[in-house]
């Protein structure tokens, strides 16, 4: 994100690798899957090609290690004095962003494993209505970056927000 002139950065995060377990754990039955599949495929004689089925679980294993890696790499949120901003995508890319003046309730929520694994949901209210969601997913510390977006309107004074 290319800042403006007078904007400064305040924040700047990934999703928690930990906030993509639920990816981690769907990606292990894919490499269940493939490797009785490959299992079942070298089924001849009454043997297995045991090489060959550990060699395609490992593949696909490494595959998910990388999705969910690289997943989680490119979703960037981002607070400036100015703005909010979200960009998520490698080739097709989404991006969404929104002006610090117009966050009007700041709203964090997390499920009791995601308090277990100390992360959450910052949810943000916009002047732009309900049907806009904004929301920075499954971030490390979600009180940090409330207090992040805190910063940021005291340094645009902006008007401050509520918490819920």
């Amino acid at each position: 994100m290319d800042l403006e002139p007078g904007e400064h950065l305040i924040f700047e995060g990934h999703p928690s690798w930990r906030s993509i377990l639920g990816f981690y754990t769907k990606g292990l039955g894919v490499v269940v899957l493939a490797g009785a599949i490959a299992g079942l495929a070298t089924l001849s004689g009454g043997t297995v090609d045991v090489g060959l089925v550990v060699l395609v679980a490992l593949v696909v294993l490494a595959g998910v290690l990388l999705a969910g890696y690289l997943k989680r790499l490119f979703t960037t949120y981002t607070i400036t004095n100015h703005r909010l901003h979200i960009r998520r995508g490698i080739v097709a890319r989404a991006e969404q962003q929104t002006q610090i003046n117009r966050v009007q309730n700041v709203n964090t929520h997390q499920s009791v494993l995601q308090r277990m694994l100390t992360i959450g949901n910052v949810n943000f209210d916009t002047a732009a209505g309900d049907d806009f969601d904004f929301e920075f997913s499954g971030v490390d510390s979600p009180q940090d970056v409330v207090e992040a977006v805190h910063r940021a309107q005291r340094d645009s004074d902006a008007p401050a927000y509520e918490l819920h």
